[in-house]
């Protein structure tokens, strides 16, 4: 309580929450890359190496590449994230750090693997076989999956914590399999994992589908846009079946994070459904109301009991419902956008053997990438800002978590400016990379292919 205290009067409170929301918001976008982007690069390179392909093995040098340094740059912000924990928020990992620890390690065994098989993937172009450079790319993608899982196991225990004994305000022991296979992770694992595959199959789709509208209409721009968009696109639909599992177990685990979510402010039965709309003092403006829909959508049935926010204090409610309800119907909104994205294409594929010509298609496909973004950060404003007051759910306020020193808007200034100049510095990057690819580098032999005339060669050693 003392703790509670100290964080609301020195009002490091909120700042410590923007400063951990700025550097989450940012990373989660470099561990979805982490996550997927290697297997879009193995799957290129599959194709090439199974159908003596070389736009793409071409694809998957290149991409590889690219990969390289989106996992150097989340490493850094990363490891900002992990000092933060201790320095942000000392009443959790006080209190916790012993249940969190396990997943943690394991996260850290996860992200060696994969940083030491990039390196070897990296070098490993034209010096060793193809098929043994291929499965040398595989510990990278199973290991930015598992990672992942780790973090995620994290995540979800805050919202369902259990697999602890606790005595005297004390842990006492720990379940380590229960921690972090906890009730939430059950959904919260597949519906993150798969996000990132939907994130990073988007954007590089999204990147030659402008390239297309652009008038680059050879075979290496569709290539590349196809080996991104057929997995994201095949996803969408088991996300969205995920997702529907996830808000359905959402309302038994944390029903007034539910309650916040779709409107609910008193617990009662034929609940609508609001699409839209910010409810301020008690009205709903602006939204559409759908007649027990809620109610079906919890229970297969209009007469499901849905409990509403009123079955807590006020103090115990989340603040600012409006944003947890429009990110979350931004969130269902976009993906359903995605989903009949892919059914254009697939009924297309299906009558004519071809993506559809029309312009209207690859604008959708040169902005999918950006839209699956913000869904992916609008689901997390929806378990974050949702689960608050609590930082461990029912267990520990945020604000007993909080740090009661000082300094922490001056950390949260720094961070937003260093991670500004960061990614502005990341796409600069790799905006020169896209510049020397466009400029020509056949001189550089496509793996496993044709190799370059002696000219070209020279004259790649000599770019090099």
């Amino acid at each position: 309580m003392m703790l509670h205290l100290a964080a609301q009067v020195s009002g490091q409170v909120v700042p410590a929450r923007a400063q951990m929301a700025a550097t989450l918001g940012f990373h989660i976008i470099l561990a979805c890359l982490g996550i997927a982007f290697p297997t879009i690069v193995l799957l290129a390179e599959f194709i090439g190496l199974r159908r003596h392909d070389e736009t793409a093995l071409l694809l998957a040098r290149r991409w590889s590449q690219a990969m390289g340094v989106l996992i150097a740059v989340g490493a850094v912000t990363g490891t900002v994230l992990s000092f933060e924990l201790g320095l942000l928020w000392p009443g959790l990992m006080r209190q916790y750090g012993s249940v969190l620890g396990f997943p943690f390690a394991i996260e850290g065994l996860f992200f060696f693997l994969e940083a030491i098989f990039a390196g070897v993937y990296l070098w490993g172009w034209q010096r060793l076989p193809g098929w043994a450079h291929w499965w040398s790319g595989v510990p990278i993608a199973v290991s930015g999956i598992f990672g992942a899982m780790s973090v995620i196991a994290v995540n979800s225990w805050m919202n369902t914590p259990g697999g602890f004994t606790e005595s005297d305000g004390r842990i006492t022991s720990i379940s380590p399999w229960q921690v972090f296979f906890n009730h939430a992770a059950l959904y919260e694992m597949p519906h993150m994992v798969l996000a990132a595959y939907m994130v990073v199959g988007f954007l590089v789709a999204g990147v030659y589908a402008a390239g297309i509208l652009r008038g680059r209409r050879d075979r290496y721009h569709h290539a590349g846009f196809a080996i991104g968009f057929v997995p994201a696109a095949i996803l969408t639909p088991f996300q969205i079946f995920v997702g529907d599992t996830a808000a359905r177990s959402i309302a038994a685990d944390q029903p007034v994070k539910f309650a916040a979510m779709e409107y609910v402010a008193q617990t009662s039965r034929q609940v609508p459904e609001w699409i839209g709309g910010v409810y301020v003092n008690g009205n709903i403006y602006a939204g559409i109301k759908i007649p027990f829909l809620d109610s079906l959508l919890v229970g297969f049935g209009p007469g499901t009991r849905v409990i509403g926010w009123d079955s807590v204090a006020p103090a115990d409610r989340p603040p600012v419902v409006w944003l947890i309800h429009l990110a979350f119907d931004i969130m269902v909104g976009i993906g359903t956008l995605l989903l009949l994205y892919g059914l254009w294409a697939a009924y297309e594929w299906w009558r004519r053997r071809r993506l559809p010509p029309q312009r209207l298609f690859w604008w959708a496909g040169a902005v999918s990438g950006l839209a699956a973004i913000v869904a992916m950060e609008c689901g997390w404003i929806v378990t974050e800002v949702g689960r608050q007051p609590w930082v461990v759910y029912r267990l520990l306020p945020t604000a007993d978590a909080a740090t009661s020193n000082g300094g922490v808007l001056t950390s949260l200034t720094l961070v937003v400016v260093v991670y500004a100049v960061l990614g502005v510095a990341t796409i600069a990057i790799l905006r020169l990379l896209s510049r020397r690819w466009r400029r020509g580098d056949a001189v550089q032999a496509v793996p496993y292919g044709p190799s370059p005339a002696p000219q070209d060669a020279d004259a790649g050693k000599a770019e090099r």
